[in-house]
């Protein structure tokens, strides 16, 4: 990977009973590092990181530790960091987790599978100059958990998708909001918001069973509750729903993610939302917060 380039890939699950949820997210050239910024983004694969947040009554956790390059093993099929890794065996993805949160040390350790429903082969851009893209991977999927730390184990619906840059982040956006849901049929994603600069950006797609897509309206715009650390949250509904957030899942000084309760294209949904300020995480006082929440690990 080409310096200042990052990639990372994305999954998020609810339980089936609603009562848990789950995302990780494997980085190489970690978007959020302090530590590949202030090298100035030379080395994208010298800093990775296997990020786990894990939601509900009794089981909730979180892990980010980032690691350099000699803790990394990269290839087609599986993507190791550390004790922790992805593999792709042709027909699911099986994450591996073994680590600890932090600042509070506690273990963190389990399997996820991911059994894709559908796959999408389309991969879209998010820049003119198409320095970012976004590549839905499977928008539906199944889901199973087995944690030892915290012990839980669940099975629900899932999403897994992937991104990919060749400069910062915050060199193009400004802020942005996205979401997924699973309709009857169709599984309908909404990204929004504004280009470093300014200039808005959307993109509204519904896929199908077979994983085909299509380009719809984005529905109207609804608002929501700032979260508590007073970042925008912003979403689209049908003109007559009112989306309600179900639960905040992850509220960090420049980053949320939510569980919303919506109507989209005439049918109730329960969405997976996220909002990205990163006008926030720009700010030096951020910047000073992030190694607590993201260590990294020199052995």
């Amino acid at each position: 990977m080409a310096p200042q380039g990052y990639a990372w890939w994305y999954v998020d699950a609810t339980s089936d009973c609603g009562c848990y949820g789950l995302t990780i997210i494997a980085f190489v050239g970690s978007v959020f590092s302090p530590y590949y910024k202030v090298t100035g983004r030379g080395r994208p694969d010298n800093h990775c990181a296997i990020n786990v947040s894990l939601t509900g009554k009794g089981a909730g956790a979180w892990a980010m530790t980032e690691r350099g390059q000699a803790r990394v093993d990269r290839g087609r099929d599986h993507f190791r960091v550390g004790p922790s890794g992805l593999r792709w065996d042709g027909d699911a993805l099986t994450i591996d987790i073994d680590e600890w949160s932090a600042p509070l040390p506690y273990r963190v350790k389990g399997r996820v599978r991911i059994s894709p429903e559908m796959i999408g082969t389309t991969a879209f851009m998010l820049d003119p100059a198409g320095r970012h893209r976004w590549h839905p991977v499977a928008p539906r999927a199944r889901v199973e958990v087995q944690m030892n730390h915290p012990g839980t184990s669940w099975s629900g619906d899932g999403y897994f998708d992937s991104n990919f840059g060749d400069e910062a982040l915050e060199a193009g956006f400004d802020d942005w909001h996205w979401s997924r849901a699973h309709l009857k049929q169709d599984v309908a994603v909404l990204y929004e918001g504004r280009r470093r600069g300014g200039a808005p950006f959307e993109l509204a797609l519904r896929f199908d069973r077979q994983g085909r897509w299509h380009d719809c309206v984005q529905p109207p715009k609804a608002t929501l509750p700032r979260t508590g650390w007073l970042i925008e949250r912003a979403t689209r509904a049908d003109a007559d729903a009112f989306p309600r957030v179900l639960k905040t899942w992850i509220d960090a000084p420049f980053y949320a993610r939510s569980a919303l309760s919506t109507r989209l294209f005439g049918e109730p949904a329960q969405a997976v939302h996220e909002s990205l300020s990163l006008g926030r995480f720009r700010s030096p006082i951020v910047q000073t917060m992030l190694p607590y929440r993201m260590p990294r690990a020199f052995w």
